[in-house]
């Protein structure tokens, strides 16, 4: 473990690359085998680009310590959420409502409500966001995406609190 916290630059440049392989591979699974994202899905999309772009730049300017933490620090928060969210849908997945509709995809809620009403109606999830469309090792997308948003939260931790003064 010592290559998080003795290269913590490294590090933030290697949950980029983690993170711009992720969005290739929902952009593949999105527009080669056809599968459309959910308001969930959506909002994890956000958050994993949030992340990504977060370590970039922190990742980039060599001279302070205090310029990576900052970014690290934003992007542990982008991580935590896009986790809580994955978390949400998975317990969806597993516990469906009853009553499913499809609901109105993302851009729709935003368009045509505020965000005080639209949010809680992404979280409250549809019919698509309880759908297991494709799954690897036994897992939906929602569940590797949050063991993915867990791992960068953590790893992201152990870089700022660990790294060498």
């Amino acid at each position: 473990m010592n290559w998080i916290w003795n290269a913590p630059r490294r590090t933030l440049a290697l949950i980029f690359v983690d993170c711009a392989a992720m969005m290739g591979f929902g952009m593949y699974l999105q527009h080669v085998v056809g599968l459309e994202p959910c308001p969930m899905c959506i909002v994890q999309r956000y958050c994993l680009i949030a992340v990504g772009v977060l370590a970039l730049i922190g990742s980039l300017k060599p001279s302070t310590a205090g310029w990576w933490k900052s970014f690290a620090w934003l992007a542990v928060l982008f991580a935590g959420f896009g986790a809580f969210t994955a978390a949400r849908q998975s317990w969806l997945q597993w516990y469906p409502p009853e009553f499913a509709t499809c609901g109105r995809d993302f851009y729709g809620m935003i368009e045509n409500y505020p965000i005080s009403r639209s949010l809680p109606m992404i979280f409250r999830g549809s019919g698509d966001c309880t759908a297991i469309d494709w799954t690897f090792l036994g897992g939906s997308i929602a569940n590797w995406s949050f063991v993915a948003f867990t791992v960068f939260f953590i790893v992201l931790l152990l870089a700022i609190f660990k790294a060498k003064r």
